[in-house]
């Protein structure tokens, strides 16, 4: 043998698999499409004057949360001398981040690790601002962003998913995100809510008419966006592609087929009407119910969690009207609740053997496994990360609302107007509000608004 060649390094990734590394690309471009999905899911379900609103917010989210990502967001999140409860700024800029083995799973290196993990860090705040919809202010709102994923977010994610973290270290189960991106989101959503307030209006005999989706075909693609994405935020999670993986991608696409039906269904005995709306939130429910588990259950299971996660889901729509907080597009109700009910059904239905399939992991499993302390586990995680995001997101917005400068909602008159023309200067749609008619006996032309014409018609 040389001993000139014994003495040369090996190239970075010669160890690592690149049938791993594409497919993790592969996936980080799946769950980045999930944000502007989320945005069209949003856009449809609020009024028209504040649809590009909902699409700009949840973009801003994607590029401030990769500027925090890069600054200090990774290095918090995931550096590998990280305490119980943080990790340090060893890292911060990217630091050291290129091609030894990710903290996640040694068959990645760590720059394909932290762009995977960053859409999953930009994500989550654009699930949480959504309960502000046609009321919050933009510019409170990057900043908002900011804070939260760093003192909200990049914690929660530390416990579950550093091999450091509390969680973690106290065997907690959450293959993709039940507490970090789902319950965080969903309890931050409501502390937005419960801050801002109710919409002008919101609450009285014409709220049915006035605060209805406007486009519906924005929510149905929003939320295709959303399934399809998901194929990425579930399979990919697992750091590679392997029967692991596969698992994960027939159980998320069932979850979600399941939780579609079922809600179609509660909706049609109370409506007689096939809903799309229905449909749609459904299909969501089932997979943030899916999520925490997507790695550790098989099909059987699946189909509990979808139906389960549906039912939870929809009675939790109904919060707002008893506990009267306006959470505009049900973030809470999908995310706070459904990632709740998951982690718990994660404790009751994972299987050892499916985590196996990787051919690494080992688990003790669930109660299906006769592992009764999971559900345990599952309690103390999801109780600690919606405690952690509802308070210090509260704590937040009331010092941010109270700082000059920074207040969270629009005045009246603008939230009348709408988002999109006052806080952008742009809207999604034009409208005709007036036509000029011209006299054909004296071609005299006159303004006629378009309300008038309505009107003489009938």
């Amino acid at each position: 043998m040389d001993p000139e060649a014994a003495e040369t390094p090996a190239p970075y990734a010669s160890e690592f698999n690149a049938g791993d590394i594409a497919w993790i690309l592969t996936c980080t471009a799946l769950v980045w499409l999930m944000i502007p999905g989320i945005g069209y899911f949003y856009s449809g379900m609020a009024r028209s004057k504040n649809a590009l609103s909902l699409i700009m917010c949840c973009v801003l989210s994607l590029v401030v949360v990769t500027c925090q990502w890069f600054i200090w967001g990774f290095s918090l999140t995931f550096s590998k001398g990280a305490s119980v409860f943080i990790g340090n700024l060893d890292n911060a800029f990217l630091r050291n981040v290129l091609g030894d083995p990710s903290i996640g799973s040694s068959s990645v290196p760590d720059l394909v690790f932290c762009i995977y993990q960053c859409m999953f860090a930009a994500l989550t705040p654009a699930l949480a601002i959504g309960s502000a919809a046609e009321r919050g202010r933009l510019l409170p709102m990057i900043i908002f962003i900011f804070i939260w994923s760093t003192i909200v977010y990049d914690p929660i994610a530390c416990w579950t998913w550093n091999p450091n973290g509390w969680s973690a270290k106290l065997g907690a189960l959450d293959f993709a995100g039940g507490t970090p991106v789902h319950i965080s989101s969903g309890f931050a959503s409501l502390a937005y809510a419960l801050v801002l307030g109710r919409r002008q209006g919101q609450g009285g005999t014409n709220q049915v008419n006035e605060f209805k989706p406007h486009n519906m075909s924005n929510v149905i693609l929003g939320t295709t966006f959303l399934w399809f994405g998901w194929f990425g935020f579930n399979g990919g999670s697992g750091l590679a592609g392997n029967l692991r993986a596969c698992m994960a991608f027939v159980v998320t696409n069932l979850a979600a087929a399941v939780g579609a039906i079922t809600w179609m269904c509660i909706d049609y005995r109370v409506e007689r009407k096939f809903s799309a709306l229905g449909f749609c939130s459904g299909a969501i429910a089932g997979l943030v119910a899916i999520t925490p588990a997507a790695g550790f259950v098989g099909p059987g299971p699946a189909v509990a969690i979808g139906f389960i996660g549906a039912v939870a889901c929809n009675m939790a729509v109904y919060l707002k009207h008893w506990l009267k907080y306006d959470d505009a597009l049900d973030v809470f109700a999908l995310h706070g609740v459904g990632g709740y009910v998951g982690s718990i059904l994660t404790g009751i239905f994972a299987e050892s053997y499916i985590a196996g399939l990787d051919g690494a992991t080992e688990i003790a499993g669930g109660w299906m496994n006769h592992h009764w302390v999971q559900i345990g586990y599952q309690f103390a995680d999801a109780t600690a990360g919606a405690a952690w995001s509802f308070c210090i997101t509260y704590l937040i917005l009331f010092i941010m609302d109270h700082i000059p400068g920074l207040s969270l909602r629009v005045d009246p008159e603008t939230e009348i107007l709408g988002l999109d023309a006052a806080e952008i200067g742009e809207v999604a749609y034009y409208h005709v509000d007036k036509i000029v008619t011209v006299d054909p006996m004296t071609g005299a032309q006159q303004i006629v608004k378009e309300e008038q014409i309505h009107q003489q018609k009938k």
